[in-house]
Order: structure tokens, then sequence, then C-alpha cells
């Protein structure tokens, strides 16, 4: 059964990656022409302008004093996490949410959960594919960083994990497969966000990835 009026809160922070938070935006925005009801917005620790990666400037819905209704939270990945992983505001703010809103992430975004130990016991992913740094004896691959930050949490190089309340998606662009997931999760059928992926002509990505996606047992 569809959940109406489905909310969906964007975390935004100094430094995040800007298609980590935007393409879930994106997903939802297009969404929202089959149902209205739909809605994602954006919050912050305080309603101060964010300057994400290069520079792209957001002033958030929210502030965290709002404490918005929501029915799932979105962490995005970006330089911004290594940080955010030791924000004591933030880590309050996600434990007062409540076990009935979705706990989510996109590539390093997942960190933060980890670095909380909400990920013990659980399934979780994140980025496989280094970048320059990354992949040079001075770095690491963020999949394998985060199986260093939670070592109790069980490893998938899935697209998208379904643990339960927690859901973390794997790569810079996956936040277009979390969107679509959300979507399920929000009881949406599988025509209804195949139409949102037609719209986005999107439709052969979505295919190839519709079905990597890994479920907690």
């Amino acid at each position: 059964m569809v959940k109406q009026g489905f909310r969906i809160g964007i975390y935004v922070f100094k430094d995040a990656e800007v298609l980590d938070y935007s393409a879930p935006i994106g997903v939802i925005s297009v969404a929202r022409r089959y149902d209205p009801s739909l809605d994602v917005f954006t919050i912050s620790e305080s309603m101060r302008p964010i300057q994400t990666l290069t520079g792209l400037t957001i002033m958030p819905t929210y502030s965290f004093s709002d404490k918005p209704a929501m029915d799932a939270f979105v962490i995005p990945g970006g330089y911004g996490t290594r940080q955010e992983m030791y924000n004591r505001n933030l880590h309050q703010f996600i434990n007062a949410l409540g076990e009935e809103c979705l706990l989510t992430s996109v590539c390093t975004g997942s960190w933060v959960y980890g670095q909380m130990g909400l990920l013990n016991g659980r399934t979780a992913t994140n980025r496989k594919e280094p970048d320059a740094l990354e992949s040079s004896s001075l770095g690491l691959t963020p999949i394998d960083r985060l199986a260093q930050i939670a070592p109790a949490c069980r490893i998938s190089r899935s697209r998208i994990v379904d643990s339960g309340q927690i859901i973390t998606a794997g790569g810079i662009a996956s936040g277009m497969e979390l969107g679509f997931h959300l979507l399920r999760r929000a009881g949406y059928n599988e025509a209804f966000v195949q139409s949102v992926a037609r719209t986005m002509e999107y439709s052969l990505a979505y295919e190839g990835y519709k079905d990597d996606i890994h479920y907690d047992a």
C-alpha cells in the first residue's frame, strides 16, 4: 500500500557531493508529476547557506531545530563526510528520528552511520571505484574505509543494500537508484517506478541496476 505524502529529507552540509544529494531530489521531483503528495526537501544543521562541492550553495528548507516530519533521511557523500562523521549535533538529530524513519545514504554518507555504530550487525555498501588519490598508496577505496570504520558491519558490493531501517547506496551516481528504491519502500509498484525512470530517459540504466539490491535477511 502506498504511503500518501511520503516525505524525504536530504541532509546538506559543507563539501557534500553535488550528484549525491541532487540525484535523489531529481527522482522525487519527477515522481511528483505522477503523485504530487510526494515531498522532498533539504535540511541542515542551521538555516544558513551551505556551500557544497564546486561552490554550489544551497539554502536549506529546514534546520535541525525545526524537526520536520519525514519518512526517510538521506545523507549524501563527499569530502565533507570526513567532518560529519564526528558531528555530534547530526548524531543527536539522527538518534531522535525514531524507528519509523528510514536512515539512508549515498556513497560515503554511510560512514556517518558506521561511525555511530548503527551498522553493527547489518549489511551496508559504499563506493567501490577509487579516485586518483584513493587508488594510490596514500588512499583507501571508500568501501574498504567503511570496513575499517565499522568492523562489525557486513560489507556488500551491491548498488543498494536494504537493511530494514537503514538503506545504503554505493557510488556517486547511486542516488538515482536510492531515489527509485525509496519509491518502492513508500509502496509504489514497479510500473510506477518504471514510469518515473522512463520520463527521466533513464530506462536502460534503470533496467541494469534494478535488481542489484541486497536485502538483509
